[in-house]
């Protein structure tokens, strides 16, 4: 008795291998730009929690309407005076925040303390970066998030408020001078 036995033909198997090969030229730089999105993606959401932040401190400020608190702030950092003006500082429940013109200043211990990008106030460099950001410059201030080709061109760029005007914060494209999503 004979059995006859099944398989796959040369030209099937080729086949596939071919169908298997543009599947993977087309997918694999899909899958290898995925790490440079998320790092768009991180930059993106740490430009949103700037402008949030910048928003939160300067209601509370004009809320505080320059009175001077009475106790120490519970961050740190001793007595806020919650001045409106060209200088001045407010309470947070993480501590004291620099301020410009009634909103966060253009410094690791305005802007940044105040967004939480990082869970330690006034954070150094190494704590920067150990949340995956570097700054650069103080007045404007460039937050930049580590990892990619290049981190000085994956960035975006808070100036702080003018008296009487909101402070800037840049958008994050790769055309623009003052933010960029280029080297991430």
């Amino acid at each position: 008795m004979k059995i006859k036995q099944h398989g796959f033909t040369m030209i099937e198997l080729i086949v596939v291998i071919v169908i298997l090969g543009i599947l993977s030229a087309v997918a694999l730089p899909r899958f290898t730009n995925i790490q440079r999105d998320a790092r768009i993606a991180k930059l993106n959401a740490a430009r949103g929690a700037v402008q949030a932040a910048a928003g939160l401190i300067h209601g509370t400020a004009l809320a505080r309407g320059g009175i001077t608190d009475t106790l120490t702030c519970p961050g740190g950092g001793g007595f806020a005076d919650n001045l409106t003006g060209a200088t001045g500082t407010v309470c947070t429940e993480n501590g004291i925040i620099t301020m410009v013109n009634s909103y966060p200043a253009a410094t690791i211990a305005g802007i940044v303390s105040a967004s939480g990008l990082t869970s330690v106030m006034n954070p150094t460099v190494p704590q920067l970066a150990a949340d995956g950001y570097q700054t650069a410059g103080a007045g404007p201030i460039d937050i930049r998030v580590m990892g990619g080709l290049n981190p000085a061109t994956c960035f975006f760029r808070y100036t702080a408020a003018a008296a009487n005007a909101a402070p800037l914060v840049s958008a994050t494209s790769p055309a623009t001078a003052t933010g960029s999503t280029a080297g991430c």
